[in-house]
């Protein structure tokens, strides 16, 4: 399963969550059921990030929205967004 995660962040907070991003990876990563987590940002609004994970399952990944490292880490990134998060889980059909 794929989760992406739509982040608008205000303009001063970006250059501390691009520097923040690879330590967060390397904790989420170490969650169960996590198998990569990716970074990307948009090319025309560079205050718009995307994170594409891969998990084994819903249950995997919820395990992980309702463990304390998310908790702390989201309560946190609340306070450098410029608009509400999206986020989408999908099945993936094809390799």
């Amino acid at each position: 399963m794929k989760r992406i995660v739509k982040l608008t962040l205000k303009p001063e907070r970006i250059a501390e969550f691009i520097e923040k991003f690879p330590s967060r990876k390397e904790k989420i990563l170490t969650m169960p059921g996590c198998h990569d987590v990716n970074l990307f940002q948009d090319k025309k609004d560079p205050r718009i990030f995307f994170t594409i994970s891969k998990w084994d399952d819903e249950a995997a990944l919820n395990n992980y929205r309702h463990s304390d490292y998310f908790r702390a880490t989201w309560a946190y990134m609340k306070q450098g967004f410029d608009d509400k998060p999206q986020a989408w889980s999908l099945d993936e059909l094809s390799d």
